[in-house]
């Protein structure tokens, strides 16, 4: 085994009560720009996030909410170590996600968190219950316990009738449905949705909520929204405002 694999061991203790803390986080981008010989500048730096301390707590259902460009993408970015912060420290199960390299930054989300992205991220040429299953092969599961448990999470959300079924096949609130059961296949601790009912009906948006105050029982669920509904389904909400932590509220 690499040094990259043995950087991380999932070892997380899961009774404890934090999963994810940022302590004074800030995230600064810098803007490149090509000058009319072709050669790349560095052009004006844009914060995105500063100063964010909060912790997500197993068994809380956290909702985040702000205008766009109010920097809630990049936080969830960051909970979910698909980046680092420029200045302050995310931990994330233990580990402080800006310690370790890049691979075992991939491997500690493998192991402990799923994401539910805006965008699906469904392979076309994959059944739902293939894309599903697609976690659990990076993590060496064998073929009938990965089917029997995308089989398990695509009934739960509701598509027990179109496992076979690809993206191509579905509307957009069954991809996202897809979405949802792929994010879970895992067990994380920390599920993290982006806009998770944006695709959806009422009906069916209900559903996803129940899934997900459900599973918040035992871990830590983060969802971003724009929807009223979603967000009062929440234990707590944290409002963003140009990259600041603006408000808490409890429910």
């Amino acid at each position: 085994m690499s040094s990259d694999a043995t950087e991380h061991e999932t070892t997380f203790d899961t009774t404890q009560s934090t999963v994810v803390r940022c302590a004074e986080v800030s995230r600064e981008y810098t803007r490149h720009r090509r000058t009319r010989f072709g050669r790349r500048q560095d052009g004006p730096t844009v914060t995105a996030l500063a100063e964010i301390s909060l912790a997500i707590q197993r068994g809380e259902l956290v909702g985040i909410e702000g205008p766009s460009g109010s920097g809630k993408s990049t936080l969830l970015h960051l909970l979910a170590g698909l980046d680092t912060p420029t200045s302050g420290t995310v931990t994330l199960v233990d580990t402080d996600i800006s310690t370790v390299s890049q691979r075992a930054r991939t491997r500690l989300r493998l192991d402990h968190v799923g994401i539910v992205f805006q965008r699906f991220h469904l392979l076309p040429s994959l059944s739902a219950r293939a894309n599903v299953a697609l976690p659990l092969i990076e993590r060496g599961v064998g073929k009938s316990t990965r089917r029997t448990r995308a089989t398990e999470l695509l009934e739960r959300v509701g598509l027990g009738d179109r496992i076979t079924h690809r993206p191509g096949e579905l509307s957009g609130g069954e991809q996202q449905r897809v979405a949802v059961a792929r994010a879970l296949v895992t067990d994380p601790d920390l599920l993290i949705a982006d806009e998770p009912t944006g695709e959806l009906d009422t009906s069916t948006g209900e559903q996803i909520l129940d899934v997900f105050e459900e599973i918040a029982s035992d871990r830590a669920v983060v969802l971003a929204s724009h929807d009223d509904f979603a967000i009062e389904r929440t234990d707590r909400v944290l409002r963003l405002h140009d990259g600041r932590l603006a408000e808490e509220t409890h429910a």
